[in-house]
């Protein structure tokens, strides 16, 4: 049996698989944020060990973890988990959509060494400017950092006792010398730290260390279980669905926007705020435009109706050509491709005749423009996008689906029921540290039925999306 664990944002999620890949459980266990003042996002780590005992708790009833062969990781990137000398968290965890050191960001990606090193802008969700601030606004406690982990990798420290990272997450901190695969010593000295203030690097198919014995006896898990590198959350839902050989792509409609390409060399292009990162397997990398509220965008359309977002969509009907109202989906600032932590969302254009069932769609089309300008920012890289996976939970609305297909002018493939994401991705990881097998493992997913772009449309949404490009400007720095 391999397990995947996958630390999201909103909840813990644990799959188990077979040695065939076939879902033998699954459980889960919710997560919160705590937003202590405008622009922080946190954790408390404390919060995700429990939620990991809680969901091995429920896979380990009638035994089921007794032929646990390997254990994968996935979790959200960025986050900041800094530790004293005796692995004791100083701080809540800063989270990946925290932007408070936005200053710090500025500042070092004037510095062109951090472009040159890493492949990419300094975006204010990555570590390396959260520990900036940290050192500006917290002295004594950054003084007493010893360790700095991500999130993911510090429940493998609970797991195996290692402090261990492996490529994909590592590539988000901003520290890494993204094409030599390794820590970049002058950027961490930059940020006043040392190689010693980072755990070693694996990559994720490999094995980081074992299961702690305690734990194994705890769950029934026999002695020296494997527990795999892992993934960052969207390269290990790119081993989830298959998305491995050079150029083949996915649409992620979660919380946050991913569109998401993988690549078989070092492609970097950080001019154009496309992320370049480690892929979780060697000698692989991916590119991604990243959005920062994707199907957020519609869960706060509903908590501001008091409708749930299925209600909102369900009665939507066939593709319709963008309306008046253009709906900026820009709640938190937005990376790709505008780099803007400050900038809001807004709805422009609203009238009389703007109903739920209009703003719902302006909403969506909001959201599906910010992927545009995704695609717009890979082709700027020599990046084409010929179809994409569609993935997360925004992609079981058939109209949110033909608004992206159309207008980004891309079919759109549906999986089969099933779950092809971060969690079983790294299970698929912890299966290849334990077998060694290869990424020929990581197949792509049957697909259930192909999204198509609707052709009497695209004039209508080129012209949507000129608008909406035009309101960014109306609307930056308000």
């Amino acid at each position: 049996m391999h397990l995947g664990l996958d630390l999201g944002t909103s909840s813990l999620k644990a799959l188990l698989i077979d040695d065939d890949q076939q879902l033998v459980a699954e459980a889960s266990a919710p997560l919160s944020v705590s937003r202590p003042h405008p622009g922080w996002s946190e954790q408390d780590p404390a919060d995700w060990i429990a939620a990991a005992e809680t969901v091995l708790d429920k896979l380990a009833a009638d035994g089921r973890l007794s032929g646990l062969a390997s254990i994968g990781l996935s979790g959200h990137m960025h986050g900041a988990t800094v530790m004293d000398s005796g692995d004791e968290v100083l701080r809540p965890c800063i989270l990946w959509n925290d932007t408070r050191s936005h200053a710090q960001a500025a500042a070092m990606d004037s510095e062109p060494a951090w472009r040159a090193t890493t492949g990419n802008i300094v975006f204010p969700g990555f570590t390396a400017p959260k520990l900036a601030w940290m050192r500006e606004h917290e002295p004594d406690l950054f003084a007493k950092a010893a360790k700095v982990l991500l999130p993911k990798d510090y429940l493998r420290l609970w797991l195996t006792g290692e402090h261990a990272a492996e490529m994909s997450d590592a590539a988000g901190t901003a520290w890494l010398d993204t094409g030599a695969r390794d820590w970049s010593e002058e950027l961490l000295s930059r940020t006043g730290l040392t190689r010693d203030h980072m755990p070693r690097l694996v990559e994720g198919s490999e094995v980081s260390g074992r299961l702690r014995a305690k734990l194994a006896e705890r769950w029934g898990a026999p002695g020296g279980v494997v527990v795999a590198g892992g993934g960052g959350d969207n390269a290990a839902s790119a081993i989830g669905a298959g998305v491995v050989a050079d150029g083949t792509a996915f649409l992620s409609l979660g919380t946050s926007g991913v569109l998401l390409v993988a690549n078989d060399g070092y492609r970097p292009a950080p001019d154009t705020a496309v992320h370049t990162f480690c892929h979780s397997l060697p000698g692989t990398w991916h590119q991604m435009g990243v959005i920062l509220a994707a199907s957020d965008a519609l869960e706060w359309l509903g908590k501001l109706t008091g409708d749930a977002p299925a209600t909102l969509t369900g009665d939507l009907g066939d593709l319709q050509a963008p309306g008046r109202t253009l709906f900026l989906p820009y709640l938190g600032g937005e990376r790709t491709p505008h780099n803007d932590a400050s900038v809001r969302g807004a709805f422009l254009g609203l009238e009389h005749a703007t109903d739920r069932p209009a703003a719902t769609r302006a909403v969506m089309e909001g959201v599906a423009f910010a992927f545009r300008d995704s695609r717009d920012a890979l082709a700027a890289t020599g990046t084409k996008l010929e179809r994409a996976l569609a993935l997360g939970g925004g992609a079981r609305s058939q109209y949110w689906l033909s608004c992206l297909a159309t207008a980004l002018q891309i079919p759109l493939d549906v999986p089969q029921s099933g779950d092809f994401g971060a969690a079983f991705g790294a299970a698929r990881l912890g299966l290849m540290a334990a077998t060694g097998a290869g990424p020929e493992i990581a197949a792509t997913p049957p697909i259930a039925r192909t999204v198509e772009p609707d052709p009497s449309l695209a004039g209508a949404f080129d012209e949507g999306h000129a608008r909406y490009r035009e309101a960014y400007g109306a609307v930056r720095g308000f």
